[in-house]
């Protein structure tokens, strides 16, 4: 019998560069954040509760993220306009972009989109210095993975050689 559980791409896999827009006419292109650790986070919709509860989570663990030298960026199938109203009612202060046009796309590479409802899954990764998964997870997506798994994959990693260690 075939395993119809989704997968998401697992540690040891050379991160998928993309270029995804942050705003209207500002373009995030992944492979910019080489040197440093860099957490993504795909996720289903701005206003959902779930969503907002993760990211505002995320926001709240951003001192103890950057402590380990990590860049956080969350992406969704949503517009710039709608993440752009959803961070600023979340006061959230890290990149949400846009995986809108051609819708997804992104988040196929990484195994995180979901077909039947066109969203993103709820997936987390933590990319290395040298732009390899270091660590990935699929969450249920009505449940808030938290960030203890991103901050003990960040905690494994060797130092960036631009950083030292704590």
């Amino acid at each position: 019998m075939p395993d119809d559980t989704p997968s998401i791409l697992p540690a040891g896999t050379p991160a998928p560069d993309f270029a995804l827009r942050v705003t209207a006419d500002q373009v995030l292109n992944l492979s910019e954040l080489r040197g440093a650790p860099v957490v993504l986070a795909f996720y289903p919709a701005d206003w959902s509760p779930v969503c907002g509860d993760e990211l505002s989570v995320v926001n709240a663990a951003l001192p103890l993220l950057h402590e380990r030298h990590a860049q956080v960026l969350a992406v969704s199938v949503d517009n710039v306009w709608s993440h752009e109203a959803f961070a600023q009612a979340h006061g959230l202060h890290f990149p949400l972009l846009s995986d809108f046009e051609p819708k997804g796309e992104v988040s196929r590479r990484y195994g995180a989109y979901d077909e039947v409802t066109g969203e993103s899954r709820r997936a987390l990764f933590v990319i290395d210095a040298a732009g390899t998964i270091a660590w990935s997870y699929l969450s249920p997506v009505a449940l808030n993975p938290g960030v203890d798994g991103v901050l003990d994959a960040l905690g494994a990693l060797p130092p960036a050689p631009n950083t030292t260690a704590q």
